[in-house]
């Protein structure tokens, strides 16, 4: 089974010895002590495919493919490729790298210019409108500005002032974006405006590398985008992926998929703490400030970038508002919790 609580799940923890890869030094397989782990039982140990475990820094998280092959090489090869795609992406999405075609895009905001794009930066910014339209906002790919002026307050412990939220928030909106789909053209309106698909990027990252995966003849593999999962055919023999999910208090649940993305979004990890208050790295597109109460999303999708999207769309909306924006998302499963002081609140469509 893959723990999905990092902290919550440390009483699972494992090491599993695996085949040692002769291939790149980017990646190895080895003792891999994790906290998101597969379990295998031992009529697996006759299966045809062996398991092998790739791992590589990517997008500012640890990357692993669990793939099931039939030998080194064709395991090897086809993780080395599937990596190369994520690498591409990273280089052209990233609004971390100042060389990134999404930030030379962003550079060119206000001129009211048709700016021509790869079909990845449109892919996903035209994936993120619709989910943006979907939930009335509640998912945003432009909170560039907000989102930079978050970081350096939570780098350096500081709460933004109403004024600097104020103009980040201005140079912000989805609907400022225009697409032109018979040139892959894009329009930023307004001077200023930051675009940042951090919300969906691993999601589309991981999904991209089972493309890669199926290119080679990859049938049974899972990629775990940090955190962000993509699940193919399950292991030989198996009926799914077992997978742990927690609400991030003391509820944990066993579920069981395969060929579908799931994500979880919450303040696990990043988060202000300020005057006694916890902020969210999460931002409400609508205030522009990070969400003052804990809540934990699981969001099952057809693939990893909708889920993605929708684990921070829907801890944004909250539990009243996401019931109504989930009629959207067909095939999408939810368990959202909220806590607010002492009042716990819990949506779960998951287990039933």
């Amino acid at each position: 089974m893959i723990a999905f609580n990092r902290f919550s799940f440390t009483r699972l923890y494992r090491s599993f010895h695996f085949i040692k890869n002769s291939g790149s030094n980017n990646y190895h397989i080895s003792n891999i002590a994790i906290l998101f782990f597969v379990c295998y039982f031992p009529s697996q140990l006759f299966a045809q495919n062996k398991r092998y475990t790739f791992e590589k820094g990517l997008m500012g998280s640890p990357f692993r493919l669990i793939i099931y092959a039939n030998n080194d090489s064709l395991a090897a090869k086809s993780a080395s490729a599937a990596f190369r795609r994520i690498e591409d992406l990273n280089a052209s999405l990233s609004d971390y790298r100042d060389d990134s075609e999404i930030n030379a895009v962003s550079a060119k905001s206000g001129t009211k210019k048709w700016i021509p794009v790869s079909k990845d930066l449109f892919d996903i910014l035209h994936i993120s409108d619709d989910i943006s339209k979907k939930t009335r906002g509640a998912f945003d790919a432009t909170l560039g500005p907000i989102v930079q002026e978050w970081r350096r307050a939570t780098r350096k412990g500081y709460f933004p002032d109403k004024e600097l939220i104020a103009d980040a928030l201005g140079r912000t909106g989805y609907n400022k974006v225009k697409f032109d789909v018979s040139s892959q053209s894009i329009q930023l309106h307004d001077k200023g405006m930051r675009l940042d698909i951090g919300g969906l990027g691993k999601g589309y990252a991981a999904d991209e590398a089972v493309k890669v995966l199926k290119s080679f003849g990859i049938k049974s593999a899972m990629i775990d985008a940090g955190g962000k999962l993509a699940l193919m055919d399950p292991p030989p023999g198996e009926k799914g992926w077992k997978i742990v999910i927690s609400s991030g208090r003391d509820s944990i649940e066993t579920i069981e998929y395969s060929n579908v993305g799931i994500a979880t979004s919450g303040p696990t990890y990043r988060y202000l703490d300020y005057n006694g208050k916890r902020y969210s790295h999460i931002v409400n597109p609508k205030t522009g400030i990070g969400l003052e109460h804990h809540v934990r999303t699981t969001v099952i999708s057809p693939n990893a970038t909708e889920a993605d999207a929708l684990a921070t769309a829907f801890s944004v909306s909250g539990i009243k508002e996401g019931k109504k924006y989930l009629k959207h998302f067909p095939n999408n499963k939810v368990w959202l919790v909220e806590t607010k002081g002492e009042k716990v609140n819990s949506w779960n469509t998951i287990i039933k």
